[in-house]
């Protein structure tokens, strides 16, 4: 940072105060985490400066020895860890690797089935906002009106009205497991292709806290952070098969050159997702969830589903004076930082909701267990019913997280 902080002081006091409030704030945004030094390190590499497009072996340009090796690993890891034949490691993001599955596999104007927007689904499920919903004709499934939980026999009846080409399980916001055997079983039914988009429980699945959709998927596509706690990046897995095509819309359909000091930050992250301690990291993730779901609806909050499987929950606002965007702030205010969510039958809309997301992967990456998590049940709640516990909260907060440093050991 010397150097930035003498050359570009403006940037340099953006990262610190970023860096100030992480440290300081209870961040329980479902989609984040905090990575270790390890992949910082590769991230922050001189790997940022080379230009490799193409794949190992065949690049368009010279110089690319190193770089295929850590492309090489960090493709041989990802089949290790997820038990799966095929990966490309060079997505930018969750929702290009979606791209290049859709381009690969299906034509303009195919019909997808995936899960809505307002039940769980992701904007690359087909919203009309999305080049999913330009490009391709979507019909979507939710939630049991009474369970809350994916509604199989909905699943089964739109796909034999509908006939899709592809059907798409994952999602966004759902906080429970996903059946991806009767997934496959309607997809194989239907004779449509069957993708997984495991973005959210990734390192859920790695860990063997959720069940694994290899195996069961023609194609899956994942972020690389969140609940897998690498480089923000995307990944795609399958079978040898589709590997051509798959690759060939990567680049270079969809994208260009790599970013290899991503790519390598990847190969860290994925052999750390090997190491006897994530699986112990993922099963405390799925404690603290379950342990925060139990606290929010002692005190009178409504969680979609009455609960959660997996990292999150949803909480319902919708029989309170309060709306998903209003809790966001409030709770910002009191350095609590969730986001709002839509829930099934939202009437409020995406950009104000009826709901907020929390996911508790990046405070146990902080090593928060049940204890905190209780309390930090209680400081939500005391928020969400009384604005005037804002600044009490805050400083509350604060004490909190002074115990659990995101990096433990540096000076600040």
């Amino acid at each position: 940072m010397a150097d930035l902080v003498t050359n570009d002081p403006q940037i340099a006091a953006i990262i610190e105060n970023e860096t100030t409030r992480q440290e300081q704030g209870l961040n329980l945004i479902a989609s984040e985490n905090t990575v270790s030094r390890s992949v910082l390190a590769a991230q922050g590499s001189v790997l940022t400066n080379k230009y490799a497009e193409g794949y190992p072996a065949r690049r368009y340009y010279g110089g690319c020895d190193f770089v295929d090796q850590a492309e090489d690993l960090a493709i041989a890891r990802a089949k290790k860890l997820f038990h799966a034949p095929y990966a490309n490691v060079q997505a930018h993001s969750g929702s290009q690797a979606n791209m290049a599955v859709y381009f690969a596999l299906l034509n303009p104007g195919d019909r997808i089935l995936a899960m809505g927007l307002s039940h769980g689904g992701h904007l690359t499920h087909g919203a009309a906002a999305s080049f999913s919903g330009r490009l391709f004709e979507f019909a979507h499934y939710g939630l049991t009106p009474d369970t809350e939980v994916i509604d199989m026999d909905q699943v089964a009846d739109l796909a034999k009205s509908f006939k899709p080409r592809l059907i798409v399980a994952g999602a966004s916001a759902y906080s429970r497991i996903i059946d991806f055997q009767a997934f496959a079983e309607i997809a194989a039914s239907v004779h449509a292709l069957f993708m997984v988009d495991m973005a959210h429980i990734a390192g859920l699945v790695a860990g063997g806290v959720h069940p694994t959709p290899v195996g069961y998927a023609d194609v899956i596509t994942s972020t690389t952070h969140k609940t897998l706690r690498g480089p923000r990046g995307g990944l795609i897995l399958g079978s040898e098969d589709l590997a051509v095509k798959i690759n060939a819309q990567i680049f270079p359909g969809i994208q260009g050159g790599p970013l290899m000091h991503v790519i390598a930050a990847k190969a860290v992250a994925f052999n750390e997702a090997m190491q006897p301690d994530f699986a112990r990291y993922q099963q405390q993730v799925v404690a603290n969830a379950s342990v925060l779901a139990d606290a929010l609806m002692s005190r009178g909050y409504k969680l979609v589903s009455n609960g959660t499987d997996n990292h999150m929950v949803l909480m319902d606002l919708t029989d309170k004076p309060l709306t998903g965007k209003e809790a966001e702030t409030r709770l910002g205010r009191a350095g609590i930082t969730v986001n709002k969510n839509t829930v099934p039958n939202e009437k409020k809309g995406p950009f104000v909701t009826s709901g907020i997301r929390i996911g508790v992967p990046l405070i146990t990456s902080r090593g928060m267990k049940p204890d905190a998590v209780q309390q930090i049940a209680r400081l939500i709640c005391d928020v969400l019913d009384d604005v005037a516990a804002v600044d009490r909260v805050a400083s509350q907060v604060k004490d909190l997280c002074r115990q659990y440093p995101l990096y433990p050991g540096e000076v600040r």
